[in-house]
Order: C-alpha cells, then sequence, then structure tokens
C-alpha cells in the first residue's frame, strides 16, 4: 500500500557503506528497532523483481564511543541476531529475504516490508534522524490491534518455546516490529538461546549488548537461570507496557543495581500498580509477573484467556490462516465480513485486511465474495485513500467477465465507484465494463447497466457517448427480445438526450426509432417520451419542416395503435 511505504523519493538514494544498494533501492527510513534500537529500517524495492522490502542498516560508527572490545561484543551480538533471524521460519516472526552482509562501515540485511517497530509507535524515536516519518506523530494503536498484535506475539513465542526449544530472552517493544500489512512479528534474536539450563551471561557487556532490563524476569538476577517462563514474564511486562503509554513496570535506565532492586520488589506487586490495564487482564497480568517462574501460565494457556475472545480479533486471526482454508470455508466468512469491517477502525480495514482480500482475488470464483467487503472499506476512505490503496489492485477486477456476478456488483456499486475513480480510471476502466455489460447474455445486467448510465452521463466524453455508448444501446434494443430490456434502451437514450446535439438526434435517435421491431405499449410510451424530450429541449430545436415531414407522418399511425389504451391515446394526442 502507497500509504505504508511513505517517505519514498522519485529517485532512490545510495546510503554510503550499506551493501545492499546493489540489489535494492533503498529510499527512506520508517523505523528503528533492535537492541537500543541501533537498527535503522529503510522501505527499499528489489532490484531485479521490484518486490517491496525493508532493508536493516547498522553503521559502526554509533559505536564509536566505546571500547575496542567492547564494540566487538555488540557487533557480534547484532551478527549473531540476525543469523538466528536468518534461521528461523514462521509467519509470526520477521522474515529475512537477503542474509548479513558487511562492510567495514555497517551491518546491512533486508526482509520483508515493514511498517514500523512497537518502539516507535509507542513514542521512542532514537536513531530516526531529525525528522521522524510523519505517520508516527499521534499514531495510536487501536485496542483491536493491541489484542490481536499480542495474539500473534503469543503465537510466535508457542513457536520458539514449543518447537524450537528456544527462549527469545528480549521480548520486549524494540525487538517487535509491525509488517506492511500490520501484522506483529517478532525479530531482535540477539539473545536467542536453547531453552535447556540457560544461564544469564549479560555480566560486564555494554548495554547494546544486553537484553532490556525493564523487561527481564527476576530470575535472570536472583537464580541466574531462565527459561521459557522468563519470556513470559516479560510478555506481561510488555503487555502492562502496551496500556501505560509504553512504559514499563519499573524502568531501570540500563542500571543493573535498579534491575536488582525491582527484582526484589515485584514479590510484593499490588493491584494498584496495574489500574492503568483492562480488569479482565489484571489477574492473568499478575500470574504473568510472579516471581515464581511455575506459576507463570505459557503461551498456549494465555492465548485461550477470554480476553482474546473478540470478534474482530477472530477476524483478524481467521484472516491470517486464509491460506489454509477450503474456498467454501472462506466464501462463508466473507459473507460476514462486511458487518465486522464496518465496527473496525478504518486503518485496520485498510491495513490489514485489504491485502488479504485483493490475495484471494487472484482465483476470479472468489472475487465475488470479497468485493462486498473491498467495497464496504472504499466506502470508509477517502477518495485519496482509495486511489493509493483501493484502486490499483481494484483495476484487474475491472477486467473480469466470469463469473457473471462480478460485473452485477460492479454495476450494483457504481455510485461509489464514481464518486471515488479519477475521470481518466473511469475512462480507461470503468466505461469498458459497462460497455461489455451491455453486450452481456444476462437480460438482468443489461437492465441494471441501462438504468445506472443516465447517472453519470455528465462524465462521459461526448465522442464516448456518439461513437461507443449510443450505439451498442441501439444495437441492444434492436436485438434483444426482452421487452424490459428494449423499454430500458428506450429510456436511458431519452435521459442520454440532453448531452447530444440537435443533429445527432435528427441524424441517428429519430430515424432509429423507426427500426423498432416491437409495438407493446410500453415501447410506443417510450417512444412517445423521445419525442417530447426532443420537442421541449430548446437546444435540440427540431424545425417545422422536421416535425412535418418526420416526425408528425410517424407519430399519427402510433397514436392509432390497437395495443394503447385511451390514456395512452390522448397522451400521443396531445403531443401531435
Amino acid at each position: 500500500m502507497d500509504m505504508f511505504t511513505r517517505l519514498k523519493s522519485a529517485v532512490s538514494h545510495v546510503i554510503p557503506g550499506n551493501p545492499l544498494s546493489r540489489d535494492f533501492d533503498i529510499y527512506g527510513q520508517v523505523a528503528s528497532t533492535g537492541p537500543s534500537l541501533m537498527w535503522k529500517v529503510f522501505s527499499a524495492a528489489k532490484k531485479s523483481t521490484k518486490e517491496e522490502a525493508s532493508v536493516f542498516l547498522f553503521e559502526k560508527k554509533q559505536i564509536d564511543k566505546h571500547h575496542k572490545r567492547d564494540k566487538e561484543v555488540i557487533i557480534d551480538s547484532l551478527r549473531r541476531g540476525v543469523q538466528q533471524l536468518t534461521k528461523l521460519r514462521h509467519p509470526r516472526i520477521l522474515s529475512v529475504i537477503h542474509p548479513l552482509e558487511e562492510t567495514r562501515e555497517a551491518l546491512a540485511f533486508a526482509t520483508e516490508p515493514v511498517f514500523s517497530s512497537l518502539a516507535n509507535v509507542l513514542g521512542r524515536r532514537d536513531n530516526m534522524g531529525s525528522s521522524p516519518p510523519k505517520f508516527l506523530e499521534n499514531f495510536t494503536l487501536f485496542e483491536v490491534e493491541i489484542k490481536h498484535g499480542l495474539l500473534q506475539i503469543l503465537e510466535g513465542l508457542g513457536f520458539l518455546h514449543s518447537d524450537a526449544k528456544m527462549i527469545h530472552r528480549n521480548i520486549c517493544p524494540s525487538s517487535i516490529v509491525l509488517a506492511k500489512n500490520g501484522t506483529w512479528k517478532l525479530a531482535g534474536c540477539e539473545f536467542v538461546q536453547q531453552a535447556v539450563n540457560v544461564t544469564d551471561q549479560t555480566v560486564n557487556t555494554p548495554p547494546e549488548a544486553q537484553p532490556n532490563l525493564d523487561f527481564m524476569a527476576p530470575e535472570y538476577e536472583i537464580t541466574h537461570l531462565c527459561g521459557p517462563a522468563s519470556d513470559m514474564f516479560s510478555f506481561g511486562v510488555l503487555m502492562f507496557s502496551l496500556y501505560n503509554q509504553g512504559k514499563p513496570l519499573f524502568e531501570n535506565k540500563g542500571d543493573v543495581r535498579a534491575f536488582r532492586n525491582h527484582a526484589e520488589e515485584l514479590s510484593s506487586v499490588r493491584g494498584s500498580l496495574l489500574k492503568s490495564i483492562p480488569n479482565e487482564l489484571i489477574d492473568h497480568v499478575k500470574l504473568l509477573l510472579n516471581t515464581e517462574p511455575t506459576i507463570r501460565p505459557d503461551a498456549a494457556q494465555m492465548a485461550q484467556i477470554p480476553f482474546f475472545e473478540d470478534m474482530a480479533c477472530i477476524a483478524l486471526q481467521y484472516i491470517d490462516t486464509l491460506y489454509q482454508r477450503e474456498n467454501i470455508e472462506k466464501s462463508n466468512f466473507f459473507k460476514g465480513l462486511p458487518k465486522v469491517i464496518d465496527h473496525l477502525p478504518k486503518r485496520v480495514g485498510q491495513q490489514r485486511i485489504l491485502p488479504a482480500l485483493f490475495k484471494e482475488g487472484h482465483n476470479p470464483n472468489m472475487v465475488p465474495f470479497v468485493l462486498p467487503s473491498i467495497f464496504t472499506i472504499s466506502e470508509q476512505s477517502t477518495q485519496e485513500e482509495y486511489c493509493a490503496l483501493v484502486l490499483p489492485d481494484l483495476i484487474p477486477f475491472f477486467k473480469l467477465r466470469e463469473p457473471i456476478q462480478i460485473t452485477l456488483m460492479f454495476l450494483q456499486n457504481m455510485n461509489l465507484l464514481l464518486s471515488k475513480t479519477p475521470t481518466q480510471q473511469i475512462q480507461t476502466y470503468v466505461f469498458p465494463l459497462i460497455f461489455a455489460a451491455l453486450e452481456a447474455d444476462n437480460s438482468q445486467i443489461q437492465e441494471l447497466c441501462l438504468g445506472i448510465i443516465p447517472t453519470f452521463a455528465d462524465l462521459i466524453e461526448y465522442s464516448t457517448l456518439k461513437k461507443s455508448l449510443v450505439p451498442r444501446i441501439k444495437k441492444l434494443c434492436l436485438a434483444t427480445t426482452v421487452l424490459k430490456v428494449r423499454v430500458n434502451c428506450l429510456l436511458c437514450l431519452g435521459k442520454l438526450m440532453n448531452q447530444m446535439d440537435k443533429w445527432f438526434v435528427l441524424d441517428e435517435i429519430l430515424p432509429f426509432l423507426r427500426e423498432i421491431p416491437s409495438r407493446e405499449p410500453a415501447v410506443l410510451m417510450s417512444i412517445l417520451g423521445i419525442h417530447k424530450v426532443a420537442l421541449s429541449e430548446a437546444k435540440l430545436g427540431i424545425t417545422k419542416d422536421v416535425m412535418a415531414n418526420k416526425v408528425l407522418p410517424f407519430l399519427i399511425p402510433l397514436s392509432i395503435d390497437s395495443n394503447l389504451n385511451l390514456h395512452q391515446f390522448n397522451a400521443y394526442s396531445s403531443v401531435i
């Protein structure tokens, strides 16, 4: 989404010392992440495929203040973190698409597109330069984003603890990134270790090479042993900080002594300290913050608490697993999705749901099921957002002719499309859809199309009206065997006449009426209506000669047609 790949410049620039500049076009910085937020994150695109990506860059000059030994410790830690992240493959762990490369000046690697880091979103702007991205100004996480984000982190922890048999050891906002589609992903793997009798070894190391003390479990200090439960403690502090303006329970500011003191205070944590978090979370967070690791719930248990049993959260979870579902399951889900979207914040619909809907659209049979939700999000969006986020991916759908429900839905939502789509795109993509609808074999589609054409007649260029639209309507009117379609063709032409000039009406419309093969009352009254418009519109200026030689000789025989009732005969007589 263009809205979420901000700060791109027209010409990509090369960052000095970045070894990935050979393979990627690198644009503006979007985030900072990792220990002490030392990694700068830039939006990028792979040169060979134009695929969107993010480039992570660590500039070694950031740590020039340290002694040589400490520099090596910090750089080794960052290298280890990227290598570990590259090995781990899971939907809830940030995906590396280009391995770590190193020069004398920098370390760099590339990942799937990143929107921001959780630390940045919560207010930390370290290593972001003098002008952080504008989208971070007044950025606030919505409740559903927090719930679903926490659930995604629990899934990532469940994979690490149960499948990979590892512990993260640094669960905190700077280790979590928000992917371009808004999903929360675990990163920051500098301190990941196998979960077997792990002994903490952060003594005498620089702060940049240590886990975040504000989120560390007390056993790191008390017993110097840690395990999966230690990550769950960190997760508890993370939950608290999300509802406490990004601030943890205790702020140690990198001071190990302060960490020791606060570790001792944890045994008497009072409920009043947790008043900022929702009531239904307090008891669960208390368990997570217990000094006894065996009392803390594991990731699977936390994922089952009622706090996450929220309709919007469940819907977002389902969207994350669409690739695992059968078409019949997905179609049933999509039928109810518009009602869920109505209750979601606009950004969540645009960022989390829209990309998944368009991805499903690669299967034409699924398009009729995803279009209602796309239209719902389009209604919520401004025209600028619609043009940036919806229209580019909607254009391929305009070209689909099967299944027929696709055309039907576009016609039913034509007012929305015309109000949001720029004039140039209407000419290029919407009009061909309408022309195809007129030529369809389905009378329902034809009737619907004829009914909506007059609503946007003023948007149609006159040359398009004369050369493309009117000829198709005339052809349909003569060829159809369905009375309602023929009548609607005539009504449509009558409503379009105020867009026509005098000579076009005289040469193309009035002579055409003589060719109509049937004489049902509805057809005769529609023919009369067209003549009334021609006579009443001053700009059309039907002359006396035309009336005497062409109009009256045609109307008088029709007025005495046996199919007309008295009221209809009187209508003809008044015009004559």
